[in-house]
């Protein structure tokens, strides 16, 4: 395995306490709580934090274990990540338990080069941002237990982040980098007013298309802790669709299925199969894959011949046909037009966000797309024709922003940058003593865990919203019905020892 590591553009290789164990490489409210709604409230009147600010951020939602530190002013000092992707490749998905163990041998190893990379040590920190949810519990707890026990010895405060959030406010942070970068070139006069414009990063209110293994949204970002959730899968992620499918025309899927299916399908006619795009008679925002999956299937079957899945992972089904030379042609074809579909699909159901967020929010000024199939080019190219549309006639035009792609995929930066944004408008807790007053690693401390954390509440119109609804509800009930009352907040909270 490898530990990547990033300070000042740099990248290396270096070893962990145990490689085998760490198994390192680089890859891959709100349901606004009354606490989120407060303190965005209050946004408005809150002051940029010091330049000498530094926040730990520490993200093990899934399968990435990840960490960096990011100043006040938007400088990535170092960052570094562990991913498990030769763990789980032979299962066909993530295993929590696996994940979980590899997390706990990475988590040590990568903060501490983090703060390497960065010269400093975790005396000098500001405050820990940490991931408490949506992902796996078991994950999820081997962050936060590391963030809570560094910010207990050194006094810091800790600063709770939202996955998906931080996904979506990371582009705030890479087009201040873009301007910082401008700006040290010597930007030309005719560059002036898009390095003016990209100084402020991306301006509320815009819109945010979140598409990764695990979620597939649309939001209307207001500001930090105030999001509408235009449209959500109502079945499956997107990311999850090419990674089946990847699988299913047996391509590698270490590191996620997508970047080898869209590599296939560059050598494949995008209109070879006629696939369906989902959805189209529905005048709604909301998303769905499952179906194309399906037909996907069918169509491996019809045109490859044999089984649906490899390696047993789906009900064991027998595969009667292996990739070749000899049929690389036709799973092209099969990828090239899967991969077609499903970027319409997206590209049809963004437009109508941008509708709908215009009506609410005239001033939209930006399409932000963040997640890890967001690094997929021709999504990004459908996009663009989607923004330049938009932007007809329109005085204020919309622009496509998309991170970089090493900030598509879940990182520490990401985590570190929601907790400068969430420290700007207040946010961040000191932290009680433990019980007995001990620091022993986990013992009676309380882990705020929120594995289904919804962002946002829905907007009306949605397919979902009733669903959402009900998530929303139960969550601030389990908030205030299962957590001590020293330690109650709004939104869901599942308590972990």
């Amino acid at each position: 395995g490898r530990l990547s590591a990033r300070a000042g553009g740099d990248s290396r290789r270096c070893k962990g306490p145990s490689e085998t164990a760490l198994a390192l490489a680089t890859r891959r409210a709100c349901a606004v709580s009354a606490a989120g709604a407060a303190s965005a409230a209050a946004g408005a009147s809150a002051s940029a934090l010091a330049p000498g600010t530094l926040v730990l951020g520490i993200e093990s939602s899934c399968d990435d274990t990840g960490a960096a530190v990011v100043s006040g002013d938007g400088v990535v000092l170092g960052e570094a990540i562990a991913s498990q992707d030769a763990i789980h490749e032979r299962w066909g998905g993530v295993v929590p338990k696996l994940a979980e163990e590899a997390h706990a041998a990475a988590i040590d190893a990568v903060v501490d080069e983090v703060l390497g990379s960065a010269g400093i040590d975790a005396a000098q920190l500001s405050a820990v941002a940490v991931t408490v949810g949506p992902g796996l519990s078991l994950c999820l707890r081997v962050g936060v237990t590391k963030a809570h026990r560094i910010a207990r010895e050194h006094g810091l405060k800790v600063v709770d982040v939202h996955h998906m959030e931080a996904h979506a406010l990371v582009a705030r942070l890479t087009e201040r980098q873009k301007a910082r970068e401008a700006t040290a070139e010597g930007a030309a006069a005719a560059d002036a007013a898009v390095a003016s414009a990209a100084a402020e990063g991306v301006a509320f209110p815009f819109v945010c298309l979140l598409v990764s293994g695990g979620h597939s949204m649309f939001l209307l970002a207001h500001g930090i802790g105030d999001y509408t959730i235009l449209g959500t899968s109502l079945d499956d992620a997107v990311g999850e669709a090419f990674d089946k499918t990847a699988r299913l025309l047996g391509l590698p899927v270490g590191g996620g299925g997508g970047p080898a299916l869209e590599k296939l399908a560059a050598k494949g006619d995008p209109t070879a199969v006629p696939f369906r795009v989902p959805m189209r008679q529905k005048p709604t925002c909301d998303l769905s894959f499952a179906g194309l999956k399906t037909a996907v299937r069918y169509a491996a079957d019809d045109m490859l011949g044999g089984g649906t899945e490899r390696n047993g992972h789906s009900g064991g089904e027998r595969i009667e046909w292996e990739p070749s030379a000899a049929n690389e042609q036709v799973r092209a074809d099969i990828a090239a037009s899967f991969q077609r579909v499903a970027v319409q699909h997206l590209c049809d159901r963004a437009k109508r966000a941008l509708q709908w967020a215009r009506q609410r929010e005239p001033h939209v000024g930006a399409l932000v797309v963040a997640g890890g199939v967001a690094a997929n080019a021709t999504l990004r190219e459908g996009l663009v024709a989607v923004c330049d549309k938009a932007s007809a006639g329109l005085e204020e035009p919309v622009r496509l922003v998309c991170p970089p792609p090493r900030y598509c995929t879940d990182n520490g930066v990401m985590v570190a940058w929601a907790g400068v944004e969430k420290l700007q408008r207040g946010e961040g807790r000191i932290l009680p003593p433990l019980e007995g007053g001990t620091a022993a690693e986990g013992e009676g401390d309380w882990v705020e865990l929120r594995p289904r954390w919804p962002l946002g509440v829905p907007h009306e119109a949605a397919t979902s919203v009733k669903s959402q609804k009900n998530e929303w509800e139960s969550h601030m009930k389990l908030s205030s019905k299962d957590k001590p009352e020293a330690e109650t907040q709004a939104g869901a909270a599942v308590a972990s020892k």
